[in-house]
């Protein structure tokens, strides 16, 4: 991506993405970089991410879906997983006024059993709170495996097979995708990927299948309302052919 502009041209204004979804990665080596803890890179992360929220908001974006924490993060060390929910939790306290204010709604999607208890409270309080704005809806990915969604979708499609309440032959890619956790969302237009990665890291394999991508360098931290308008400036130029010519 070229220079990051600070507004949107017009023909980026007319061409907005519908739903747009981001792997925020980078925050551990922003905060290596700077001989800080991993933490810190995760607060400083959480900035960026109230920035893209506020600016989506104020673009007119109806979705933003935010992975923010996957099913394979478990499995770094206890303390920063420690952290990193206290910190949601820190999160939903001081920012859920500010999203009121806003009209966002919030939705989770994963493995949210998986989550504290006092992370599904607060979670559950800021849910309903928000549930009856219509702006921006805000999608949280936390404990999130897109490998999973798909495993307990198909579980559930076969035991309506197994119940007699569906044909197989009727199983359709819609039936597939509303037994997903993301029935009541549409596809993404647009995935961006920070820190500059190349891969979708189990992140909504099914329903990026004709997502627009941008990667960029920039890392989480470092990523704001600048960047984001030079990734949607770049969506804005390509041409969607859904397979077709």
């Amino acid at each position: 991506m070229s220079a990051s502009p600070t507004s949107l041209s017009s023909e980026a204004a007319a061409n907005l993405p519908r739903h747009v979804a981001v792997i925020m990665d980078g925050n551990g080596r922003w905060a290596k970089s700077r001989h800080l803890p991993r933490i810190e890179g995760h607060r400083r992360g959480a900035d960026s991410a109230r920035e893209i929220i506020r600016t989506a908001g104020e673009l007119g974006i109806k979705y933003l879906t935010l992975y923010a924490f996957s099913a394979e993060n478990w499995n770094r060390p206890k303390d920063e997983v420690d952290a990193l929910m206290k910190y949601l939790v820190h999160y939903l306290k001081t920012e859920t006024k500010d999203l009121n204010k806003n009209n966002v709604r919030l939705e989770v999607i994963g493995q949210i059993h998986r989550l504290p208890d006092n992370v599904q409270e607060h979670l559950a309080k800021s849910i309903a709170t928000l549930s009856k704005n219509n702006g921006l809806t805000l999608i949280m990915a936390l404990s999130y495996s897109s490998r999973i969604e798909i495993v307990e979708g198909v579980r559930q499609i076969a035991q309506k097979v197994k119940s007699g309440k569906l044909d197989p032959a009727d199983i359709t890619e819609k039936v597939i995708s509303d037994h997903l956790w993301t029935r009541n969302v549409p596809d993404p237009d647009l995935l961006i990927r920070t820190s500059g990665e190349m891969r979708v890291s189990n992140f909504l394999l099914w329903q990026i299948s004709y997502a627009e991508l941008v990667v960029t360098p920039t890392l989480w931290p470092d990523f704001k309302k600048p960047q984001f308008i030079a990734a949607l400036e770049e969506y804005a130029k390509r041409n969607r052919r859904f397979g077709g010519v």
